[in-house]
C-alpha cells in the first residue's frame, strides 16, 4: 500500500509507532539510517533530518555543506522482526542540501533522473533481481565462522537444505513489508540459497532489492547464522551474484503494448559495449573479481539465449524480462547500476547498436578493481551521467582498497575482516 505524508502520520498515532528508521545509501551500496522518535516525523517531511556528511563515504564531496534526509512517504514500511509493541516503520530517503537542492551523491536521485530520461525518450524499463547469499553456522561465542550451513546443492530439500525455514520466514517477513517474492530455492552453493523477485519499476526494484538484504541478515541473526552476501566468501565454491533481467515498453499504455525486439535487441547491445566502464559500479569490492570467470559467473563480454555463462541471457520466451545482466554481485549500489542500464540502453536504441553473433565473445571484462577503475576513470560514458565530483570519490575509494589489498600480508584475512562480516 502506497501512504501520503498525512496517512503516514495517522498510521502512527493507531498503531503504536515509536520510531521511525530514514534510510539512504552511502556511494557504495551501504545501507544506513538514523532514528527519529515518530513525534519528529510531521517536521522531518518539511525540514528534513540533519546528517554528518564528513562521516559517510563519498559524502565529503558536499564540500562541508549540510546534508538532510527527506523522507519518501511511499516507502514507508513497518520492520517485522522489530518489536511489535512500540512499533519501528522505515522509510527510504532522498538527500538535498539545506535549500532543498538534490545531493549529487544520492543515488535515489541518480536513478529517478534516469527513469525520467528514459520516459522523455518514450520508454519505461521494468526489472527484476534474482539474488544469492549464503548462510554460515557461528561458533559458541556467536562470531561467524566459514563453516557453511549446510552442503546441500541445487533445488535440494530438507533435511539436507537446512535452510528451508529461514528462506520461509525471509519471504514471509517480506510480504509483511508489501513485497512479494517470486520464487526460493537452495542454490549450488554450499550454504547457498536465492530469493527472486518480479519485474517493477527501476525505483522500486532497487528499494525491494535493499529491503531484502537488510530482512534476509536480520531473519538470519534469529535464526542463529550468519547471512553473507560477499562475492566470494569460499575460494572453491559457487559465488554469490545478481541476476538483473529487464523489459522496455513504450511509456503510454506499457502495459499492453511491448517494444520491438529490434529494441531490445539495441539496448542489449548498449548494454555490452558499456559494461566494462561501469563494471567498477556492478562489481564494486576486491573480492567482486574473485568469483567472476568462475562456476557459470561471466568473464566474456558475450550474449546467447541458452542458460551459460554468458554476461547477457536473452530468452526470446520470457515473458516479463527477456533481458538478463549476469555479472553483477549484491554488494554494489542498485540506484547506479540500475540508473547505468537505463542509459547505456538508451544509446543503444538512439544508436541503433548491433549485437554481436550469438555465444561471439567482443571483449572481456576487468580482471580486478584496480583495472575496472582505470575503465570508468576514462570512461566518456559514465562522465556523461555521474558529476565529476562522484564519479571521483568513487574512483579513489575503489584504489585506496586496492592498494590496502595488495600490500597486505595475508590476502584471505584481509577480504575477511573487510567483507565476510560486514557485506
Amino acid at each position: 500500500m502506497i501512504y501520503s505524508e498525512n496517512e503516514i502520520l495517522q498510521y502512527i498515532e493507531e498503531n503504536d509507532v515509536k520510531f521511525v528508521k530514514l534510510t539512504f545509501c552511502d556511494l557504495h551500496g551501504r545501507l544506513k539510517n538514523i532514528s527519529i522518535l515518530s513525534s519528529e516525523l510531521a517536521a522531518t517531511f518539511e525540514n528534513g533530518a540533519r546528517i554528518a556528511a564528513k562521516k559517510i563515504s563519498g559524502f565529503d564531496t558536499a564540500g562541508g555543506k549540510d546534508l538532510f534526509l527527506f523522507p519518501d512517504a511511499q516507502t514507508m514500511t513497518v520492520l517485522p522482526w522489530r518489536p511489535q509493541q512500540g512499533r519501528v516503520i522505515r522509510m527510504f530517503c532522498y538527500i538535498r542540501y539545506k535549500d532543498g537542492t538534490p545531493f549529487e551523491g544520492d543515488g535515489r536521485y541518480f536513478l529517478k533522473k534516469a527513469m525520467k530520461a528514459a520516459v522523455s525518450a518514450g520508454y519505461c524499463f521494468r526489472f527484476g533481481t534474482s539474488c544469492e547469499f549464503k548462510l554460515f553456522r557461528n561458533d559458541e561465542n556467536g562470531i561467524p565462522t566459514k563453516t557453511p550451513h549446510d552442503y546441500a546443492g541445487y533445488c535440494d530439500t530438507a533435511p539436507d537444505d537446512k535452510g528451508e525455514n529461514i528462506r520461509r520466514d525471509v519471504c514471509l517477513t517480506l510480504e509483511q513489508m508489501g513485497i512479494h517474492p517470486v520464487s526460493s530455492r537452495h542454490e549450488s552453493g554450499c550454504g547457498q540459497h536465492e530469493i527472486d523477485f518480479n519485474a517493477s519499476s527501476a525505483l522500486k526494484a532497487a528499494d525491494t532489492f535493499l529491503s531484502f538484504k537488510s530482512a534476509v541478515k536480520s531473519i538470519a541473526e534469529t535464526h542463529g547464522v550468519h547471512a553473507s552476501f560477499m562475492p566470494k566468501p569460499l575460494r572453491n565454491d559457487c559465488g554469490n551474484g545478481m541476476h538483473i533481467s529487464f523489459n522496455i515498453f513504450p511509456d503510454s499504455d506499457f502495459l499492453e503494448e511491448r517494444t520491438t525486439g529490434d529494441e531490445l535487441k539495441n539496448a542489449a547491445a548498449g548494454i555490452m559495449e558499456h559494461i566494462s566502464e561501469f563494471t567498477l559500479f556492478t562489481n564494486s569490492t576486491v573480492n567482486s573479481y574473485s568469483r567472476l570467470g568462475e562456476f557459470s559467473a561471466p568473464r566474456d563480454i558475450l550474449w546467447a539465449s541458452d542458460e551459460g555463462s554468458q554476461l547477457i541471457r536473452m530468452a526470446d520466451d520470457a515473458d516479463d524480462s527477456p533481458v538478463e545482466l549476469r555479472a553483477a554481485d549484491c554488494v554494489c549500489n542498485p540506484y547506479y547500476v540500475l540508473g547505468l542500464m537505463i542509459y547505456a540502453s538508451l544509446e543503444g536504441i538512439a544508436e541503433k547498436a548491433e549485437l554481436p553473433a550469438e555465444n561471439e565473445s567482443i571483449s572481456r571484462l576487468p580482471l580486478s578493481l584496480e583495472e575496472a577503475a582505470d575503465f570508468a576513470e576514462h570512461s566518456e560514458f559514465i562522465r556523461k551521467y555521474i558529476p565529476d565530483s562522484i564519479l571521483d570519490a568513487v574512483i579513489s575509494h575503489s584504489r585506496r582498497e586496492w592498494k590496502e589489498y595488495s600490500t597486505a600480508y595475508d590476502k584471505d584475512a584481509f577480504e575477511n575482516e573487510k567483507y565476510f562480516y560486514s557485506l
